[in-house]
């Protein structure tokens, strides 16, 4: 199988110690006093790196994707021999730490010694030097891991690889915005059909942060029809598999009309259910499907427009109820949540919670926080219960306005 083939952010090691060597012989003794005497003609593009300033080496130097686990979130991190010298200044702390320090008097005396031609030469080598070690921008690193995604002959790890370096990349909206142009957005979406379970993980991951909150992308994702295969990946066994396809759904639905009514007709819902009634499931993925049917909620409820019919549908709710029985407070907090903004809806028929016997739930429920909470989470159950009780005060009055 082909190799990924070397990236410009991997500097070659040789290069970098070159520019620090020379960092520490030319610019770090244009930091003590003697040396700031020398006038430096202006305008040549490069700091004397007094006052805090700095010379800018390339954007986001040095920054790569680590995975912490197939549940872990994306880190970024420093690595020098990879190109991480954010500036100068990062550059001549890694040189001073790996010198010798007699050494470097000796090189601070004798560039003192230098004239006014011979500083502004050596200061030009420099600035020469680091303009050949820029990183390359966002948009060609984007470049470089579409194109590895469109290579079929690469190996699954530096597909993995393209992917993560694409989840730090499309975070800022612009690159996100770009990831279409680019011709990214497609094979990001089509490897949500890789064989491998890790590869359509952080695939999933990739379109949930690229669409957070980004109309546009979210629009773009929905019209290559994406959602259907994040839905069947929601039904997965695997936590983290059908954790990151519900983030990305949340993120492509979350305030879209369009994309809530595409849920809908994929059948969204009974993938929710699933979640919320099936007892080998994760509670972290419960709690995250939880918290996307009180976001829907909350949105039919401000935005005015037609309310999506599973919302008041009869055993959807049994199963949101259900939830109540679960002893894990974030869990209970939750559902309570859900509950409060559900009843809220024009469309719920409260008596459909009667029939549920919510009222002897949340009853329950207040004698479960007040005798079984745990001592080091009796603050916390306060506040639940305080919860619980404005739900029971809003379903009441909502029996009463339906009974009269």
């Amino acid at each position: 199988m082909a190799k990924g083939r070397a990236h410009p952010s991997k500097r070659p090691t040789h290069q970098l110690l070159l520019a620090a060597a020379l960092s520490v012989s030319v610019l770090l003794p244009l930091l003590v006093p003697a040396a700031a005497t020398v006038a430096v003609a202006e305008g040549d593009g490069v700091s004397a790196l007094g006052g805090g300033n700095q010379l800018a080496v390339g954007k986001d130097e040095g920054k790569l994707v680590t995975e912490g686990g197939a549940g872990g979130g994306g880190s970024v991190e420093e690595d020098e021999f990879a190109g991480g010298f954010g500036s100068l200044d990062s550059m001549l702390q890694w040189a001073i730490g790996n010198s010798d320090p007699e050494k470097l008097k000796e090189e601070a005396a004798d560039a003192q010694k230098l004239s006014e031609d011979e500083l502004l030469k050596r200061r030009q080598e420099i600035k020469e030097l680091m303009e050949k070690l820029k990183m390359p921008s966002d948009a060609d690193l984007m470049k470089i891991a579409i194109d590895d995604l469109n290579n079929s002959s690469i190996s699954l790890e530096d597909r993995q690889r393209a992917l993560q370096e694409l989840l730090v990349l499309v975070e800022p909206i612009d690159n996100a915005n770009d990831l279409d142009k680019l011709g990214g957005l497609l094979p990001v979406i089509q490897e949500l059909n890789n064989a491998n379970e890790e590869i359509r993980t952080t695939s999933a991951w990739v379109l949930g942060t690229a669409s957070q909150n980004n109309e546009l992308v979210q629009n773009q994702i929905l019209g290559y029809g994406a959602l259907a295969r994040l839905v069947k990946m929601g039904y997965s066994t695997s936590t983290e598999e059908a954790a990151k396809a519900l983030y990305a759904i949340s993120s492509l639905i979350r305030n879209n009309v369009n994309g809530q009514e595409a849920f809908h007709s994929e059948n969204g819902s009974a993938m929710l259910q699933h979640i919320l009634v099936s007892n080998n499931i994760d509670v972290r993925l419960q709690k995250k499907a939880v918290f996307l049917v009180t976001d829907l909620a909350d949105f039919q409820l401000n935005s005015g427009i037609a309310q999506l019919p599973f919302l008041s549908d009869r055993l959807f709710l049994k199963s949101i109820v259900n939830m109540l029985s679960r002893f894990d407070l974030d869990l209970q907090e939750k559902v309570l949540l859900a509950i409060k903004s559900l009843l809220k809806l024009s469309s719920t028929d409260v008596e459909d919670y009667e029939f549920y016997d919510l009222n002897n739930v949340l009853l329950r429920l207040g004698v479960q926080l007040e005798d079984l909470t745990p001592e080091d989470q009796k603050e916390f159950a306060v506040e639940v219960d305080a919860l619980r009780r404005e739900v029971q005060t809003l379903f009441q009055q909502k029996l009463k306005q339906a009974h009269s």
